[in-house]
């Protein structure tokens, strides 16, 4: 609806230069169309006559000097005639103000019904090639609380974006190399020896949980394990470290892809840090940096002149150790991303990390290879705090010292997890409440809304049981009949969904499409417990079915692009 009035104006102001009341050669200024916030002032407001006085500087009679006001009345003059719009109003100092005519809301019942799975899926990203990275996680244990956050999110903004027309590259980018790393190993080494947290001889900075017991049971009994293809067998010997942490990572990524399945989450490359400098890049990141003259030596160390690029203060890349501060391989795997085609990428990441963004950002821009500044976009998220019975969660059985996302999903469901992680903006502090998360009732935003979707095939077999036939054609030869509030409430929220889903591809926040599911749950609940839909009145009937029917589309089509499931009986 917004994109055929958005046209409607176009056409105005193209009207409008051909008369010489507008300058032929303006440069037409982005106006919107927006929802209005009471149906009083109508549909749908526009700002273009307020941006049009802004920039027209032609000498043109009647544009230099036309007010708002002014050249909003000429716009809506030269609106091109149809059956859209009923009528439209100028207010205050310029806006235009549409009302849509009923039928034009019906429609869109048709429009969802010839649509089906495709209806609110749009070809923004011309399929052009975004990467999405998430999760991202150290091999060095279960995935917690704050991963699955981390994967509802990437994996729900990757359902959008791929409904928005783009060629969507998920991606995990595994930490395989460093200290932690080393940690596991010994760790690992240190359990199978027979030694506990505690212990003399206990790793300082071991981990504790008893996850690394079962690694280091599972190598000492030859066990193998397979990740994307590449299997390790645990070498039984205690002294091998090189082994145990082979043993050990492959282990441990071999549980997070069991849990992120369990969760409906894949990935489609899975990166391995310690590529970038088996295969050098970390090194021709360097060279490329030092050739474009962005760095200096001081102290025995090499600094990046990242201040070049808005960062704060200059970063040391390579220490006087010869060893690389943490940032420089960041710096490499997003090259490779540019290289690899990914014209634009996206990282999700904890808030924590938020100081290294900058200097990430000045390296790739450092580097002179075109990359476009900003690259890449950051969606950034909080920590999530586990409440049960009033009291927060912060242990798990098997983790120790956290909750897991396991603990979550084996415990309220796949579907409620994911909701409950989705459901607010990613910058906000989030409460999973579990035993809000566990109840079948409407204060349960996901249950209320999977349970409108079952109340919709309820009343179909209802129908059938009745022995009423739903005819489809008759019931859109006959949507004018959809003429009380609670229709017209329910036909305005099915007509918004296409407008939902772009701007949360677009801002990469799908907490919009999470709250507006809820919305669209409510106007339908409300219709149901207002209105009989298998009356004896058979055009009525099949009216209102296929009102319901498309009510049940919409909501299996945002359900599906959260990852969710759409349960046909509850």
């Amino acid at each position: 609806m917004k994109a055929q009035l958005h046209e409607l104006v176009l056409e105005a102001i193209h009207a409008l230069q051909t008369q010489a009341v507008l300058p032929a050669d303006l440069a037409i200024p982005g106006f919107v169309i927006e929802r209005t916030r009471s149906r009083e002032h109508g549909d749908f407001a526009c700002n273009a006559a307020m941006l049009l006085a802004k920039h027209v500087l032609s000498p043109v009679e009647g544009a230099a000097r036309a007010k708002p006001r002014e050249l909003a009345e000429k716009l809506v003059a030269a609106l091109p005639p149809g059956e859209l719009l009923t009528r439209v109003e100028i207010a205050g100092p310029g806006f235009i103000n549409f009302f849509l005519a009923a039928d034009a809301s019906q429609s869109q019942v048709r429009r969802i019904l010839e649509q089906g799975a495709r209806y609110g899926r749009s070809a923004l990203g011309a399929g052009r090639t975004v990467g999405v990275e998430f999760v991202s996680a150290n091999p060095t244990g279960p995935l917690h609380v704050g991963h699955g956050r981390n994967a509802a999110l990437g994996d729900c903004v990757a359902r959008l974006l791929d409904a928005s027309g783009w060629d969507v590259k998920r991606e995990f980018y595994y930490n395989d190399a460093g200290v932690q790393i080393a940690n596991l190993a010994v760790s690992t080494q240190a359990r199978a020896r027979g030694l506990a947290p505690g212990d003399a001889g206990w790793p300082q900075d071991g981990y504790r949980g008893d996850y690394i017991a079962d690694v280091a049971k599972a190598y000492l009994a030859g066990d193998s394990v397979t990740v994307e293809g590449h299997t390790v067998a645990g070498a039984k010997d205690v002294e091998n470290l090189d082994a145990i942490r082979a043993f050990a990572v492959a282990y441990l990524r071999h549980e997070q892809n069991l849990d992120l399945q369990a969760f409906g989450v894949g990935f489609d490359v899975y990166f391995l840090e310690s590529s970038l400098y088996t295969d050098g890049k970390v090194e021709e990141a360097v060279r490329e940096l030092v050739a474009h003259g962005h760095t200096y030596e001081e102290g025995g160390a090499l600094w990046l002149k990242t201040t070049d690029f808005g960062d704060d203060k200059d970063r040391v890349m390579r220490k006087s150790d010869g060893t690389y501060t943490y940032f420089v391989p960041d710096v490499a795997y997003h090259l490779s991303k540019w290289q690899r085609g990914y014209g634009k990428a996206i990282t999700v990441l904890g808030s924590d990390h938020h100081g290294s963004l900058a200097r990430v950002k000045a390296g790739l821009q450092a580097l002179d290879a075109g990359i476009p500044k900003g690259y890449p976009d950051y969606l950034l998220y909080q920590m999530v705090t586990v409440m049960r019975g009033g009291e927060e969660v912060k242990i798990s059985k098997r983790a120790g010292s956290y909750v897991t996302l396991r603990d979550l999903i084996d415990e309220v469901g796949r579907d409620a997890t994911r909701y409950f992680l989705i459901s607010r903006k990613g910058d906000s502090q989030l409460v999973f409440d579990i035993d809000l998360a566990r109840s079948q009732t409407n204060d349960n935003p996901v249950y209320y809304i999977q349970y409108a979707h079952a109340r919709v095939c309820s009343v179909l077999r209802q129908a059938g049981e009745k022995g009423f036939t739903f005819d489809q054609d008759n019931g859109l030869a006959q949507l004018a009949r959809l003429d009380n509030e609670h229709e017209q409430a329910l036909l305005t929220e099915l007509s918004r969904y296409p407008e939902v889903v772009e701007a949360a591809a677009t801002n990469l926040e799908p907490h919009l499409l999470a709250i507006w599911l809820r919305e669209l749950a409510n106007a339908f609940h409300t219709y149901y417990n207002s209105h009989q839909f298998l009356v004896e009145d058979k055009d009525l009937r099949d009216a209102r079915l296929a009102l319901v029917v498309a009510t049940r589309q919409v909501l299996r089509n945002g359900l599906d692009l959260l990852g969710l499931g759409a349960p046909e009986s509850m």
